[in-house]
């Protein structure tokens, strides 16, 4: 499928070409990293590519281009002759692929391999077109090149761990190839493709980019937004075993708030409640009294765990959102230095490779889903204390007190990951350190804040997983199925297929926590 949806025509005043400027979306990336589509350049595109590298090849007669005749960063006041000037583009690719650590994963690279072509094939980087076909090949055919986790600063782009990219371009180093990492020249055999001619400047434009970390960024963009709609779920659920009051969710008092993130999850929680038999009226309900003492027998209101979801869960939506917004524009922007304008005959040395944008959103989201963790072990919590939900017995135990433990051992988990992920909270966006001879004296570390965020949102898949393992065995010791909503008890039904539910004997828990994480996993609608 075509990488792109939108677009948006000019002339160039060069090639004189009709040539489309397209924006991939959201939807375009989810499907080719996790539906497997294919990628595709247009001929019109290819076309005004080779435009746009013939121009620099002329434009830098006579004239001095960074990176193109002179060396880079602190030894950009060297001038290279044009003899050298290839092997110019090669020394950078090797001498920067020095990535340490382990390696990332491969939905990462792919993600990383997508933003690097997408930024590219617009035009103003000068590369060849062989470097555009070539790495839409290595996306189609799954050549995944070995990018480590430390090393990019995200100032000058994510200079370390696109080298890596770079140098299985030119049929070096190693990729991950049908689940094995081999030497680069074994896949690109495989897949009768042959390594990357320079031609200008390709070293440079490959690795001078924001490409790892925005890559990165949209897998955890992803993973987010199916983690709140996760959450939005178990708390529905939650409300169904403790049969909560419908007030706080309601339309009624949520639009009393003017956040839409609010708004959009009390309307969530309201749809997957529809029809439920469990959730009490606050107009209708007729309260008791325990005694002549005058105190009720239920609560008045909930928790805030259980009450205030709305108003948690809320920003964490909105700001998923704003962070979507950025990552489009960055994946669709042009992330190089120097930029090749062709239109106004000119190259242009600025910044555009900084990476404060997509670092600033992996600490917003990390902080984001750090807050849903804390809801999640909350309302845990809340299973688990008798003592406080005065309905279920401790740790949902069906067996013998005192004998027998039921949930008890899972709650550490759930404790001490949470514990984690507050630990992982601090900023990457403001820990700046000086370097490349101070060249590059205010940084970004835009891919360690992508990273540590994903770090961040496993680690919450992991938390839920408890609470999804421990809400569905309350459902089924109070026996309340048919009276929960239509959506919430074909929730419970999928559950019978993912996991065991307790006997009142104890059992080892860690294999069918892992399974329901898994399942979490998968994307759903």
């Amino acid at each position: 499928m075509p990488i792109y949806s939108k677009r948006k025509y000019y002339k160039s005043k060069i090639a004189h070409l009709k040539f489309q400027t397209m924006q991939l979306t959201s939807e375009d990336i989810f499907d080719i990293l996790y539906r497997n589509k294919k990628v595709s350049i247009s001929d019109s595109e290819l076309k005004h590519l080779k435009a746009s590298n013939d121009f620099l090849k002329e434009y830098i007669k006579g004239k001095i281009v960074y990176g193109v005749n002179t060396g880079f960063g602190p030894m950009a006041q060297y001038v290279i002759d044009d003899e050298q000037q290839k092997q110019l583009q090669l020394n950078l690719i090797r001498s920067h692929a020095a990535g340490s650590g382990d390696v990332i994963d491969s939905i990462f690279i792919k993600a990383t391999l997508l933003a690097r072509l997408n930024t590219l094939s617009q035009a103003y980087s000068a590369v060849s077109v062989e470097t555009i076909q070539l790495l839409v090949n290595f996306i189609n055919h799954d050549i995944l090149p070995v990018i480590y986790q430390h090393g990019g600063v995200g100032a000058s782009g994510d200079l370390v761990q696109l080298s890596h990219v770079a140098l299985s371009l030119i049929g070096e180093g190693e990729v991950i190839y049908k689940g094995k990492i081999v030497p680069t020249e074994e896949a690109m055999q495989s897949c009768n493709l042959k390594p990357l001619r320079i031609t200008v400047r390709e070293g440079l434009a490959l690795i001078n980019g924001t490409s790892t970390m925005n890559g990165i960024g949209y897998v955890n963009l992803f993973l987010s937004k199916n983690l709140v709609n996760w959450m939005v779920r178990l708390s529905s659920l939650m409300y169904e075993v403790f049969s909560v009051y419908d007030d706080f969710f309601s339309e009624e008092l949520n639009n009393t708030k003017k956040h839409h993130g609010q708004r959009h999850i009390a309307k969530s929680l309201r749809d997957q409640l529809k029809g439920s038999k469990l959730i009490k009226k606050r107009t209708t309900e007729s309260y008791k009294f325990i005694d002549e003492s005058n105190v009720l027998e239920n609560k008045m209101q909930a928790y805030y765990s259980i009450r205030c979801t709305p108003q948690i869960l809320g920003p964490i939506h909105d700001s998923i959102q704003y962070t979507e917004d950025v990552l489009h524009n960055e994946i669709n922007s042009v992330n190089d230095n120097p930029v090749i304008h062709m239109e106004t005959e000119n190259v242009l040395h600025g910044g555009n490779f900084h990476g404060d944008y997509v670092s600033y959103e992996m600490d917003k989201l990390k902080l984001g889903i750090i807050k849903l963790s804390i809801l999640s072990e909350r309302q845990l919590n809340y299973l688990f204390n008798d003592r406080i939900n005065g309905k279920l017995p401790p740790f949902i135990n069906q067996g013998v007190l005192g004998l027998n433990l039921g949930l008890q051992g899972t709650q550490f988990p759930a404790t001490s990951t949470v514990s984690e992920n507050m630990t992982l909270g601090s900023s990457n966006y403001i820990n700046n350190i000086s370097t490349n001879n101070d060249n590059q004296d205010v940084v970004s570390m835009g891919t360690n804040a992508a990273l540590i965020a994903n770090r961040v949102i496993m680690n919450t898949y992991e938390v839920i997983a408890i609470q999804y393992l421990a809400v569905m065995n309350a459902i089924n010791y109070l026996d309340i199925e048919n009276q929960m909503s239509e959506k919430n008890q074909v929730l419970f039904n999928e559950a019978k297929n993912v996991m065991p539910f307790l006997d009142g004997t104890d059992k080892p828990h860690y294999k069918t926590l892992r399974n329901i994480k898994e399942y979490l996993l998968k994307f759903s609608n």
